[in-house]
């Protein structure tokens, strides 16, 4: 005689309760695909198929903090739209990493939400521990580095760059290479960040970074807080927030930067007759990814998803470094021969492999910076 299969028996089981007049077997059959607003992958949602007609049937994507000229973003938006048919709104495209979060957090269910957020890492690890972000693997989840990514898939790192000094050589005669250089006498009101390092990821690796310059590490970066107020003091220290508008100006001559934000800024200067060079500082070399996440109360959930899947790409990675932004897909890129040749050949060299902070060193950093800030560069005589 054939024993019956597992499978076989459980279908007699339902058949023999139905005939009792009970339900026990309602839940059964497989479950449908997922709604936007749970999916975590494309896979659950039935495809990407699905998953591209559900944002278009949506037609809006809202992010904030995302200036066309940041890491490839005016393609990228460019791109989506074109692709896709869906509409792109960028809220105050000069923000920080700390006002998406603050976004998450305020706005809750809000149609005005940001759908998605672009934050330094530091940043992304915060708002996963209070809970305002959505699981979800893109298609290339398996392909990116272990040390790039959240492992409950909360965030996912996009690309990165090393924290340089961008320098106006028409103004400036002799143009820092270092993090020393910028405490030499000559620099007055000259030396600017990109924002307040307790809110903006930009400013936080750069203190970083002038820890690593001045006897720190990942375990101490009170250094790089000294460094600063040293600046201040010796009047070094330009307040301003350098942004495109200030450096084509000339308002902030020496800007510490990310890479691939001073050798886009290369580039545009050069056509308006601005001589901008940028040096990677060797007694300071800091590099960071900056990752990608989605909103738990996306308004728009599907298009929050395809958007993580379109800059996940071979066409957005590459869209990236085009920019001078460096693809956290690269090295599987040049593996498959999706990656743009060209563009990869244009980065500059550094020395060396890059080296990381752990969570718990980027924890301790980000505390100490947001309460030693305010003192280091504000209670100083300048």
């Amino acid at each position: 005689m054939t024993t019956p299969s597992a499978r076989t028996v459980a279908a007699l089981s339902c058949c023999a309760l139905v005939a009792l007049g009970l339900s026990a077997c309602e839940n059964t059959p497989a479950a449908g695909p997922a709604k936007p607003s749970v999916a975590t992958s494309a896979e659950s949602m039935g495809g990407m198929r699905a998953l591209i007609a559900a944002a278009k049937q949506e037609g809006t994507l809202r992010a904030l903090a995302l200036p066309r000229d940041w890491a490839g973003y005016g393609g990228l938006i460019d791109g989506f739209k074109k692709k896709y048919g869906i509409k792109v709104t960028v809220e105050d495209p000069l923000g920080h990493s700390e006002d998406e979060i603050d976004a998450l957090r305020k706005r809750g269910n809000s149609p005005t939400a940001p759908d998605v957020i672009d934050v330094g890492d530091t940043f992304a690890r915060n708002a996963a521990a209070q809970n305002l972000l959505a699981p979800y693997k893109v298609v290339a989840y398996d392909s990116i580095p272990d040390s790039q990514k959240d492992s409950m898939a909360r965030w996912s790192n996009n690309y990165g760059g090393y924290i340089s000094i961008g320098c106006d050589a028409d103004r400036i005669k002799h143009c820092p290479q270092t993090f020393a250089d910028l405490l030499k006498p000559g620099y007055k009101d000259k030396v600017a960040l990109e924002g307040d390092p307790p809110r903006s990821a930009t400013a936080f690796a750069s203190v970083y970074a002038a820890a690593l310059a001045n006897n720190g590490s990942f375990d101490d970066v009170q250094p790089g807080l000294d460094f600063f107020a040293e600046l201040k003091n010796r009047g070094n220290f330009n307040p301003l927030h350098s942004t495109w508008a200030t450096v084509a100006s000339g308002r902030t001559p020496i800007s510490i930067n990310w890479d691939y934000i001073n050798l886009d800024y290369t580039g545009r200067l050069r056509d308006k007759g601005v001589n901008w060079q940028v040096a990677i500082p060797f007694d300071g070399s800091f590099a960071q990814y900056y990752a990608l996440a989605i909103n738990k109360n996306a308004p728009h959930p599907a298009t929050a998803r395809l958007w993580q899947e379109y800059l996940f790409s071979p066409e957005g990675q590459n869209l990236r470094l085009r920019a001078y932004a460096r693809p956290v897909l690269m090295d599987a890129m040049r593996q498959d021969g999706t990656l743009d040749k060209a563009a990869a050949a244009r980065l500059p060299t550094v020395e060396g492999t890059p080296q990381f902070p752990t969570d718990a060193q980027l924890e301790k950093a980000r505390e100490t910076v947001t309460r030693g800030w305010a003192k280091a560069v504000s209670s100083r005589p300048g």
